[in-house]
């Protein structure tokens, strides 16, 4: 059913004074074949990070090696996300994803086969990860062009929910299945691509390319293009330097749980009941918004971002362990205002830039990934890693008093929203500069 259009339940969207249902939403099947098979991406993802490490660890016995090859998927976000997710700006976004999968299917399966060198493997690593900006960009676009309204930003929440499921499941799963053979949870991640590429062809429909009729530039002047208008946008800006401290906020109880276990005294099952409470909290969270009615969601986004940090502040208290990990689930409750905000975030994007949008977000989400980190782990050599978390949360008050403060208007988002509507209209001039 290639070029067949998908027909979408009848289900009509909620009012805008009531969340959508959750129902609205899976009402709606080009999602749920879209959903699906970001959910085995997802899974077979996990798969994959914990089979190469184990991979790479048996052959070779080091530990560098394998934490190496463990990074590595996350090195073309690092190296130039914004630019290769622009590339799903210039062609339509089911074709992207497909191609995506489908090379990602091959590369994979490859990286299974027996007596691999090593190098081999992490090339192979590699050239399937860069393909990861241009299927998310054009994931998070599509996503917003098939579910409108609070539909949006339930589905978001959903998302959130199953992909922290999906984590937890597909490292459990994969170690499992990788203690046993690696190559095995290779072919599985392989399998999946292979699988999402199938539901994408045969659940979601062609739509044309938004910037069809906008001339083409090179491709670092296009990423520029993106960049500067979420970064000189009265709107876009202030969430995405929310965003991005957020972040860069909630990362490091996370990043240095395995050295505040042993601190704390406990081991490997501590330090993972640690690195598990974000994503437990997330969950809650995700519930929890996707049953407020769109305006209370947006009215608590400056009270939810300054109680953020404040959670990692009572760890200057050195608490035990137990305390430790209701703290990151209270944090990770506070990440989900991250939901709301991309909701807001798609209200005042111009349709032709939402790819480009997208990449420069999920970019600066893991350049502050890994700058919080590192930064952490270095304070950690020196201070005790309670002393470093609470006073990053003190420093993170400090930053988000700063956003609160300088938040726009009810009446400038407004304004942003209802020229974005225009812009997005059928009857908008193709050559508007939206910036």
């Amino acid at each position: 059913m290639d070029e067949q259009e998908v027909e979408d339940s009848p289900a009509k969207p909620a009012p805008a004074t009531q969340p959508a249902t959750f129902r609205e939403v899976f009402g709606v099947s080009e999602y749920r074949f879209l959903f699906t098979a970001a959910v085995l991406s997802w899974i077979g993802d996990y798969f994959a990070k914990v089979a190469v490490a184990v991979l790479i660890f048996s052959d070779t016995g080091s530990v560098l090696l394998s934490a190496a090859g463990f990074a590595v998927s996350y090195l073309p976000w690092v190296a130039g996300g914004p630019v290769l997710a622009a590339l799903a700006e210039r062609y339509p976004y089911r074709r992207v994803m497909i191609l995506c999968d489908v090379v990602r299917f091959v590369l994979v399966a490859l990286m299974a086969l027996p007596g691999l060198p090593l190098v081999a493997l992490l090339l192979l690593l590699f050239a399937s990860s860069l393909l990861t900006p241009p299927f998310q960009a054009a994931r998070s676009a599509m996503v917003a062009q098939i579910l409108t309204g609070d539909r949006y930003v339930v589905g978001l929440s959903v998302q959130n929910m199953v992909g922290q499921a999906a984590q937890v499941a597909g490292y459990a799963l994969g170690g499992v299945t990788a203690a046993i053979d690696g190559r095995v949870a290779l072919l599985i991640n392989a399998a999946t691509f292979g699988a999402s590429a199938l539901l994408l062809w045969r659940g979601v429909r062609p739509r044309p390319v938004g910037t069809a009729a906008a001339p083409r530039r090179s491709l670092l002047k296009e990423t520029g293009d993106g960049i500067r208008l979420v970064f000189g946008h009265r709107v876009m800006r202030p969430i995405a330097l929310v965003v991005f401290s957020m972040v860069a906020i909630q990362i490091v109880p996370e990043g240095l749980a395995a050295a505040w276990a042993a601190e704390l005294g406990g081991d490997s099952r501590t330090a993972g009941l640690l690195m598990a409470a974000m994503p437990i909290g997330n969950v809650i969270g995700a519930f929890i918004v996707s049953r407020m009615t769109p305006s209370r969601r947006l009215k608590l986004i400056k009270p939810v971002l300054l109680m953020s940090p404040l959670f990692l502040v009572p760890a200057l208290a050195d608490p035990p362990a137990v305390i430790v990990f209701l703290l990151g689930v209270c944090t990770g409750v506070t990440a989900t205002v991250i939901v709301p905000l991309n909701g807001l975030f798609v209200t005042v994007l111009p349709e032709g830039f939402r790819a480009r949008a997208f990449g420069v977000m999920q970019g600066g989400m893991q350049l502050s990934f890994a700058a919080a980190v590192l930064a952490a782990g270095v304070l950690a050599e020196s201070f005790p890693v309670p002393v470093v978390v609470g006073v990053w949360g003190v420093c993170g008050l400090l930053v988000m008093a700063v956003a609160v403060r300088t938040w726009p208007r009810d009446a400038v988002i407004d304004a942003e929203v209802a020229r974005a509507a225009d812009l997005n209209s059928p009857s908008s001039q193709a050559g508007h500069d939206p910036r």
